[in-house]
């Protein structure tokens, strides 16, 4: 397979699955990329759960305010209509269902849609943030991540070996190499960069079928 920039694939990849007017929480990392890469024809409402709704592009070194950051303390804008609220409230829009998209990263997906994303076994743990809040609060969770670990170890696993995030979250798993759906089962439903079908059962240890579409 050629060589390709996983994490843009992922992000541009990523960007077609949300729809106009939904409420999108973008986690940290491969998501963040996600609004280069949105079709100037699709309005969301990015979410930030440190109190922002309506964030917008990443600033000039003139818009830029040191005050308005999302969670990953990344500078951003806000959009007109913006909304600001307290983490509380934030937490209270995930936890009530009124997020309706959380694109988040992970460290391991099962073959039966657990997620684990927060710890690894022997490494320092920072926190969980708001990652187990979103998986079971939003109501479609799409993971966005790198076919292999740094150790080129197999993400899309038969069963997380990591602690869990939550069970039976995810709904869409975007790789830089393919596009995985939960449908009775996990689903290979669209290739990505060039990749092969080859290429994809190479990189994948958890069981699937094909429904290419």
């Amino acid at each position: 397979m050629a060589d390709v920039d996983a994490r843009a694939v992922i992000a541009a990849r990523a960007a077609l699955e949300l729809r106009d007017g939904e409420v999108v929480n973008l986690g940290i990392g491969i998501p963040n990329l996600i609004p280069g890469y949105l079709p100037a024809t699709t309005d969301v409402h990015l979410h930030t759960e440190n109190g922002l709704l309506g964030v917008g592009p990443r600033p000039t070194p003139e818009e830029l305010d040191p005050d308005l950051i999302d969670a990953a303390k990344q500078p951003v804008t806000a959009r007109a209509g913006a909304a600001y609220f307290d983490s509380a409230d934030s937490f209270a829009m995930i936890r009530g269902g009124h997020v309706d998209v959380a694109v988040l990263g992970a460290l391991q997906v099962s073959a039966e849609g657990d997620i684990a994303n927060w710890a690894v076994p022997g490494r320092d743990v920072l926190g969980v943030g708001g990652a187990m809040d979103l998986v079971v609060g939003a109501r479609r969770v799409i993971v966005t991540m790198t076919a292999t670990s740094s150790r080129g170890e197999p993400k899309i696993v038969p069963a997380c070996t990591y602690p869990l995030t939550a069970k039976a979250a995810a709904d869409v798993v975007i790789t830089e190499r393919s596009v995985f759906r939960f449908r009775d089962g996990l689903v290979l439903t669209e290739l990505l960069g060039g990749a092969t079908l080859d290429d994809v059962a190479a990189v994948t240890a958890a069981p699937y079928r094909v429904e290419l579409s």
